[in-house]
């Protein structure tokens, strides 16, 4: 086994000493968060703690608690509940029989919100007992200053997240290949063959290593953004809430995790790790090497 570690460095110059500190990326948005994800570090934060409405970015959960919870095969009747969403819609008509696996696709590709509440109504029953399940499931990841009141992330009180919340909620989510494979998708024909969607997110074409995750945008929150990438053998996360240069701010913020972070072995087989006084012996010290 190798135990490795991904940190922040400060650049050395060729006469070892310290260069200049690397410059902070500059973000526009109202919060921010920056995370590497093998050491679940924050390489930067701005409000990263205070609570916000997250738009459509609420999916990442949604389509988590669905995938954890349901068959991707399940056949899903649409109810008129679902089929009246207001917002970005798949255009599903009462009595559709869709399959999970094609909604998940809807959902975080086109955002359909009426494929969130058809999801969430086939989960568990009704909008009500999936967003306090999605709640639920926030809490054991450990984003505990979030609240969710639906599955869509339409504008509702008590509907709000944290950036540094939302990057544990996505780390937790990319953890599962299933939702990895979606959200990297760039478009996908559902339904039959009847309907193509095609992924909002540009960040899958304007950044190298980019793979996934999900917009999000209402009159009231503003711009919404969660992006991965990587590179390198390191991996990052990018949230940003009220942004209204999300793209630019998501590059920058993305090229200063990869720019300004190494990865290296902490404790590898064959790696001495320290040394111990030895007394009355051939050898005046003892090496302690891994196994």
């Amino acid at each position: 086994m190798v135990l490795t570690a991904t940190l922040s460095i400060l650049p050395i110059s060729a006469g070892a000493l310290p260069a200049e500190t690397p410059v902070e990326p500059v973000t526009a948005a109202q919060s921010a968060v920056l995370m590497d994800v093998e050491s679940n570090r924050v390489l930067y934060e701005k409000n990263a703690d205070v609570q916000l409405a997250m738009a459509s970015t609420t999916k990442i959960m949604t389509a988590l608690v669905a995938i954890e919870n349901a068959g991707l095969d399940d056949l899903v009747t649409v109810s008129k509940n679902a089929a009246g969403t207001e917002g970005t819609s798949l255009y599903l008509e009462v009595g559709d029989q869709v399959t999970l696996s094609d909604l998940l696709y809807g959902l975080m590709l086109h955002s359909g919100n009426d494929a969130a509440i058809a999801i969430a109504e086939h989960v568990t029953g009704s909008v009500e007992a999936f967003a306090a399940l999605m709640t639920d499931r926030a809490k054991v990841i450990g984003a505990n200053d979030t609240s969710f009141q639906n599955p869509n992330g339409l504008d509702a009180e008590g509907h709000y997240t944290t950036a540094y919340d939302l990057a544990l909620i996505t780390q937790e989510a990319l953890k599962n290949e299933t939702f990895a494979q979606i959200v990297a998708t760039k478009s996908k024909t559902i339904c039959g063959g009847t309907q193509t969607v095609t992924n909002h997110n540009k960040m899958l074409n304007l950044y190298e290593g980019c793979i996934g995750v999900k917009t999000g945008y209402t009159k009231k929150t503003g711009r919404c953004l969660v992006t991965s990438a990587v590179r390198d053998g390191k991996q990052a996360i990018a949230v940003t809430l009220n942004a209204p240069d999300d793209w630019n701010d998501h590059t920058n913020m993305l090229n200063y995790a990869f720019n300004n972070t190494v990865r290296f072995p902490l404790i590898a087989a064959g790696m001495t790790v320290n040394s111990i006084t030895v007394e009355n012996g051939t050898t005046q010290a003892l090496e302690l090497t891994a196994e």
